[in-house]
Order: structure tokens, then sequence, then C-alpha cells
């Protein structure tokens, strides 16, 4: 799950070496993901009105069901 979203988000940005992701386990079988990009490509991951990280976290959902687990996506600034 960690590098499916690593490489969506090294896709959207103009910086690709700076992505970072922190994975943590949780109680219940639940991951966070973390996931850190410099602050000019804040703006491309979110995307307009939330869409892009929408879009990223429902395909995150989709794939960690397959895994039987459940995944948030958390993007810091």
């Amino acid at each position: 799950m960690r590098e499916f979203i690593e490489f969506i988000a090294k896709h959207l940005v103009d910086y690709p070496d700076s992505v970072s992701i922190e994975e943590k386990e949780q109680e219940d079988r639940k991951i966070l993901l973390s996931l850190k990009v410099r602050s000019e490509d804040i703006g491309k991951v979110i995307g307009r009105q939330g869409k892009t990280a929408q879009a990223m976290r429902t395909l995150l959902t989709a794939v960690s069901a397959k895994e039987g687990k459940k995944a948030i996506l958390e993007i810091l600034d």
C-alpha cells in the first residue's frame, strides 16, 4: 500500500525525490499512512476541492480491503 501511494504521489508532484511516506500499524488491522511533500507540491497532491486526495483515499481503501485491512491516508504540510 505504501508503494502504491508513493507511486501516485511521485507522478503528481514537481519534486518526486521529496515525497516521503511513513506507515504506522494501529490496532484492529488499521494502517495510517502519512504523506509528506514539499510545500510547493501540496496543492498538486490535494487537488481542486480535495478531489485528487479523495481519489487517492478511494484507491487506497480498495487496495487495503483486498488485504483485509483498513488504511487511512493523512497528508502533512
